[in-house]
């Protein structure tokens, strides 16, 4: 899925990171969410590669990338932590600066990495997320309905684990069926490796413990930097067929964390990667480029 692409395994913040590099011109880091992996990108990456060195990694915890043993505040899994991962890889390929675009738990990455580590992300793109600390400010019925997986995952240990891991299959299948207007953009070859990942307890257990540490330590992280405000560049990219641009009105909540916000709605659910390919790859191509 990622022809022309090297694999490589490289050290994060004390745990080894799983990735992908391909293409040519400044650097793009490409951060998938749950319940993925760095395929997520295999119709977008390509599309890249010829503007843009390719990095992809699966997220600690996720995929291929170590899942390090966690404590009772789910430390090791913060997005502080795994945003920390990105900045020793790219720094290890030689990238102090580069550019950043993180779709649903990746995208909460990128934003976190982009308040921790200003001086290395050129410009910021997230793609059909609100702000952690709004969503869980402002939960009413019609989100907790459409996310209730955050509020089953965050259950203490080892509740969810072992209520998926009883059928994982099922369990990942319903995912994307139910948040993708046509399971069909969902490859049989991305899927058989989401499942690969996904139904392993290791893997099960780590993301669940990336939501508890969303829940809990992430937000204190948040509500720490309220007061920072992003002046990169930052594009919004979201599902008008998803359930998130239906619960909040997406461009404000982002012009209140960055200054210099762009926001375009794409013709699709949450997982805008597979779902519109070409639309996220041009969105990405021409605001990455712009000068």
């Amino acid at each position: 899925m990622f022809d022309g692409f090297t694999t490589q395994t490289l050290p994060g913040d004390g745990v080894d990171i799983h990735l992908v590099v391909g293409g040519q011109g400044p650097p793009l880091l490409l951060l998938h969410g749950y319940p993925q992996t760095h395929v997520c990108w295999h119709k977008v990456a390509p599309q890249l590669a010829n503007s843009f060195t390719i990095v992809a990694p699966d997220l600690r915890g996720y995929g291929d990338s170590g899942k390090p043993p966690t404590d009772a505040a789910h430390e090791p899994y913060s997005k502080r932590r795994m945003a920390a991962d990105q900045i020793r890889v790219m720094s290890q390929l030689g990238f102090k600066r580069f550019f950043v675009a993180g779709h649903d738990r990746g995208g909460r990455v990128a934003h976190r990495l982009a308040l921790d580590h200003p001086h290395a992300v050129d410009k910021l793109a997230v793609l059909d997320i609100a702000p952690t600390l709004e969503m869980f400010r402002h939960t009413n019925e019609q989100f907790a309905r459409a996310y209730f997986h955050w509020f089953f995952l965050m259950q203490p240990f080892d509740f969810p684990e072992r209520l998926i891991g009883n059928n994982a299959e099922y369990y990942l299948r319903t995912a994307f069926y139910a948040r993708t207007p046509s399971g069909s953009a969902v490859t049989p070859e991305a899927f058989a490796e989401y499942l690969r990942c996904f139904q392993k307890p290791e893997t099960l257990h780590a993301t669940c413990e990336d939501y508890r540490a969303a829940a809990g330590i992430d937000l204190e992280h948040d509500e720490a930097d309220l007061h920072k405000r992003l002046e990169l560049p930052l594009l919004l990219l979201y599902g008008a067929k998803g359930r998130i641009a239906q619960v909040y009105d997406l461009p404000s909540l982002w012009r209140e964390r960055a200054a210099n916000v762009h926001s375009q709605g794409l013709p699709g659910g949450h997982f805008l990667p597979e779902e519109t390919p070409d639309e996220v790859a041009d969105c990405l191509r021409k605001f990455f480029t712009a000068g």
